[in-house]
């Protein structure tokens, strides 16, 4: 018997159009009917999908070591030591540790500030204070201690121990969400070699208890006092891992002469470049897709963006330039990240200008910048060549009020204020831009005949045309151009003499 039902289904199938099919499967996908999702939206919704979940236990009475090693972030308490600075500062420092945890899938519960003049060297804080953070950690069920400072190897292993929960400090934290959010081989390439870095000198074992082999020459005539415990697990641990950080220091370095290939090409180009830089989620990249209609990635979360894009615009007057997007730095940006993201921090040091992101919606924008020059600083001490000029640009116009503005505009009087989310501002700010770019600097007034329009066609794209006339002998062309096209246009100049008779 046949099924009308089934039937039925089939014609309804059968009448559908291929526009309203393709509007079905965009509602199955979850898009708009008529849009399709950008790339940086479907990397958003890539990583919405692999949050952190809750639920597994991470005392460290209960599992083993491999079971430690591999833990999440779920419940957590935030310790901070304030030395210096006012209170303000201190809690400012203490709320972006927060954020920097529920970047990483952490669930905030408290946070606690001791006041000293140094961190206690063997616990970080004080005696009472871990003793106040065990009673916090056991009433609110935390399973993770974090510290807003980097924790030496003997106050790690102390904290761990007084207050039976996982401790991680700053820095740690920071790797974790560099680990989460790389995508490409080099970035992925660059935070293993930071998190081994950070690990080595935190590595721990039980010494001879997990010896792997026996020393001398065990089971023979070595003799006594010839047979030793041997290589121990934490020394196999160790050079394991050494062996490791020296072929990922030696894949980097050849990703770096990719990079260097790909910026020696712009430069012969002529292609002047523009760096973005700040502080991490100050809008750098929706500065560039505002600029560029890039369509990157844009989460309101620190350390979004870890892998570098590079995207062409023109200015108003026709000329191309790049325009590339870097990771945003931090307050105490860990030193390991500095060295293994070297090569993506020259993408900003070798530009032609700097376009300095601040967020103008922040309590104390001033030491964003701070932090951020420092960082640059760091970078220019190991350059015999001086850092590109800078343009600071004050973004999130839009959320952020009057009073606000107007001290950041007396703090910068130089600075653009724009709004990447509404544009706001974001025409005058490319306006600069060409203004600060590099410009030809020859002068060339030529006579190009109709058989050569190829080299007009590279003033036009590569130099700045100052006049053009079309006559019966060809194109009469005055422009600025850089020094391999006035060499290309050099037989065709104009000579005093005879106007239109290319010089041989």
């Amino acid at each position: 018997m046949s099924n009308p039902d089934r039937g039925d289904v089939l014609t309804s199938q059968a009448d559908l159009s291929a526009d309203s099919f393709d509007e079905v499967v965009d509602e199955a996908l979850g898009a708009m009917p008529g849009t399709s999702p950008s790339t940086g939206e479907l990397e958003l919704e890539d990583r919405a999908s692999l949050r952190r979940v809750a639920g597994l236990s991470t005392e460290l009475s209960d599992i083993t070591e491999v079971e430690y090693r591999q833990l999440r972030l779920e419940r957590v308490v935030l310790v901070g030591v304030w030395t210096e600075g006012t209170a303000a500062q201190s809690e400012a420092s203490l709320e972006e540790l927060a954020r920097l945890a529920e970047t990483a899938g952490s669930t905030v519960l408290e946070g606690v500030v001791q006041r000293r003049n140094r961190p206690d060297p063997a616990t970080y804080v004080g005696s009472g204070k871990v003793r106040e953070l065990f009673d916090i950690v056991a009433s609110t069920g935390a399973d993770t201690v974090i510290c807003d400072g980097e924790l030496s190897p003997g106050q790690l292993r102390q904290l761990e121990e007084k207050l039976k929960v996982k401790v991680i400090d700053r820095t740690a934290l920071i790797l974790d969400i560099f680990a989460q959010h790389a995508r490409s081989k080099e970035g992925k390439a660059q935070v293993e070699l930071a998190q081994l870095q950070y690990l080595i000198p935190r590595l721990r074992g039980w010494g001879a208890a997990l010896s792997r082999q026996a020393g001398g020459r065990a089971g023979s005539n070595g003799g006594v006092g010839l047979r030793g415990p041997g290589e121990t697990k934490l020394e196999t641990d160790r050079r394991r891992i050494s062996k490791r950080v020296a072929k990922l220091r030696r894949e980097i370095a050849a990703m770096d002469t990719i990079r260097e290939t790909k910026r020696g090409r712009r430069v012969a180009n002529a292609v002047p470049s523009v760096a973005i830089v700040g502080y991490t989620n100050a809008g750098k990249s929706s500065l560039l897709n505002a600029v560029t209609d890039a369509g990157v990635l844009v989460e309101d979360a620190l350390f979004a963006t870890l892998d570098p894009t590079t995207r062409r615009a023109v200015t108003p007057d026709g000329r191309a330039y790049t325009l590339t997007d870097t990771v945003g730095f931090v307050r105490h940006l860990p030193h390991q990240l500095v060295d293994a993201f070297r090569s993506t921090l020259d993408e900003a040091a070798d530009a032609d200008l700097l376009l300095h992101v601040v967020d103008g919606s922040d309590p104390a924008p001033e030491e964003q910048v701070q932090a951020v020059r420092e960082v640059l600083a760091e970078i220019g001490s190991k350059r015999a060549e001086a850092l590109p000029p800078e343009l600071i640009v004050i973004n999130k116009s839009d959320a952020s009020d009057e009073v606000s503005l107007a001290r950041l505009r007396h703090l910068l009087p130089e600075a653009h204020v724009v709004s990447a989310h509404t544009r706001q501002g974001v025409p005058e700010l490319v306006a600069t831009l060409s203004e600060r770019l590099p410009r030809p600097d020859t002068v060339v007034d030529v006579l190009v005949p109709y058989a050569r329009g190829e080299l007009v066609a590279r003033a036009h794209a590569d130099g700045e045309v100052l006049s053009e006339e079309h006559t019966a002998d060809g194109t009469r062309l005055c422009a600025r151009v850089h020094a391999d096209l006035a060499g290309a246009l050099e037989p065709y100049r104009m000579s005093a003499e005879a106007v239109g008779d290319p010089v041989v």
